[in-house]
């Protein structure tokens, strides 16, 4: 059989994913696992790396069981992953000398604090694009060399290596060959230079992280390395790798400047492209790189916020008033409007335009008649505020004529969401066919490594719509819903 396959590693928050497509970029086959969170104090997140990469491998295995290929049938390997979350590990044993400390954590809010009264928070975004926050990479690895014992002697001696996910997983695939990332992975640690395109000297000096910590940046289509044949059979090359929301942009064939996305996985992330231009938010949001090919970079305009999905399993695993996701969409259609009631969903913090970490979600206008359905309503609502909020941050740093919304994450099966979300910001928003776009963007970066695409062009003639949602409520609804959620968000902001 020829090699037309392509096989994603989608490692998230949530779950470990692979799924293998079609050149075409039709899904043949899919597996995922759950991972789990661990909480050991307020606004902290952390995960096993062992266990992600546990995961990640019976995933492969089972969707190529479940497509009926061998390995020899799969042409390349793309990986996209959650950024931020920070992992050091042994050089030579591969053991993680720490917990993952999960992009949703909050422990360094303090480090952060005390950096911003410093000259490094003004260069930091001139050169990274990026805010002084938490949610980043830079005070993670901080925080692990000073308080697990030994572990800054032992960087300084080049004992240890720093990766996020995407490095780590690549790491353990091709055992220890290969300890690189890509250029859109780097651009999210707050050491990477977006100008100079090289780890910065003097940021590395500011957060005390040795440079022999980091690994080798390429592009985000570049030969990586090889699976080692243990895994699969027989080794197979790793050609494509991204950061999960560059890679939803790519999956989502956003290529052209104004191009927007948004992403609802367990938080939200929108992804502007402003092509070859770096734009300097004035409101709240952040430079960053789209994607490097061919050592030409595209960038992107990023607004984040942190509670998206995640807010939906805190009704089922907590509350438990729904047992599946699904059941918001029927609950929320069962009350004609909100009634008042209003969640702020800052469970971690509120995210761009914001950025107030130490704020916890609230819920406001409650009343005893008020059940499960309102709950689910609120918690839909949010994400469609959230995505507003963002939304007019970013249009107001780059304008554009017309906006076309593209949407992706498992959030985008409830339509009830998307119609609310097309009313709310008053945008058509288009639901691709193929609604994990990540992975897909993975592929999509593997295949233009190894030629089966020849150009961003090509991969675009690929896309496929499953529907647009177009507006339906009036003006003065809008603005009366959006008026009332920005008024509750200040309440929280000035408590």
């Amino acid at each position: 059989m020829s090699l037309q396959y392509l096989m994603a590693i989608d490692q998230g928050t949530t779950n470990s994913r692979a799924i293998i497509f079609e050149q075409n970029g039709r899904l043949i086959s899919s597996h995922d696992i759950p991972l789990t969170q661990y909480y050991p104090q307020s606004g902290w997140v952390e995960q096993n790396p062992e266990e992600m990469f546990r995961s990640t491998i019976v995933c492969c295995q089972e969707a190529l069981k479940k497509a009926k290929l061998q390995s020899t049938s799969i042409a390349a390997i793309g990986i996209s992953n959650q950024r931020e979350t920070t992992i050091i590990w042994d050089k030579i044993t591969g053991k993680p000398i720490y917990p993952a400390i999960v992009w949703q954590d909050r422990r360094t809010a303090e480090i952060c604090q005390s950096l911003a009264m410093t000259s490094i928070a003004d260069q930091l975004t001139q050169k990274t694009g990026l805010l002084l926050d938490p949610y980043f990479s830079a005070t993670k690895i901080m925080w692990i060399l000073q308080n697990v014992a030994n572990a800054r002697e032992r960087a300084e001696k080049g004992e240890l290596l720093f990766g996020t996910v995407d490095t780590y997983l690549l790491w353990k695939l091709t055992q220890g060959k290969a300890h690189a990332t890509d250029a859109t992975n780097a651009s999210r640690t707050m050491l990477y230079n977006i100008v100079t395109h090289q780890w910065d000297d003097e940021l590395l000096s500011a957060f005390a992280i040795p440079k022999q910590l980091l690994p080798e940046v390429f592009d985000s289509a570049a030969e990586f390395g090889r699976s080692d044949s243990r895994y699969f059979g027989t080794p197979i090359p790793i050609t494509g790798i991204a950061g999960d929301q560059q890679a939803a942009t790519i999956g989502q064939a956003c290529f052209a400047p104004g191009t927007t996305k948004v992403t609802f996985g367990t938080g939200g992330f929108l992804f502007m492209n402003t092509g070859q231009s770096i734009v300097r938010s004035k409101n709240g949001l952040i430079s960053t790189i789209a994607y490097r090919i061919h050592n030409q970079t595209t960038y992107g305009l990023e607004g984040s916020f942190f509670s998206a999905g995640v807010s939906i399993k805190w009704l089922r695993d907590t509350l438990k008033i729904i047992k599946n996701a699904a059941d918001t969409e029927s609950l929320a259609q069962q009350i004609p409007d909100n009634d008042g009631v209003y969640l702020v969903s800052a469970f971690t913090g509120l995210g761009a335009p914001y950025w107030q970490p130490q704020i916890r979600a609230a819920l406001f206008g409650l009343a005893r008649n008020h059940g499960a359905e309102y709950f689910a309503r609120a918690a839909l609502e949010s994400v469609a505020y959230q995505t507003r909020d963002v939304l007019e941050a970013m249009l107001a740093d780059y304008p554009i004529d017309s906006l076309l919304l593209h949407v992706d994450g498992g959030m985008t099966a409830n339509n009830w969401l998307l119609q609310f979300l097309a009313d709310m910001i008053a945008t058509d928003i288009v639901r691709p066919s193929c609604i994990e776009t990540s992975a897909l963007g993975a592929a999509y970066l593997a295949g233009l490594q190894i030629g089966i695409f020849q150009s961003l062009d090509d991969i675009a003639a690929h896309q496929a719509i499953d529907r647009i949602f177009k507006p339906k409520m009036s003006k003065q609804e809008r603005n009366k819903l959006y008026t009332r959620w920005q008024d509750v968000v200040r309440r929280l902001l000035t408590s």
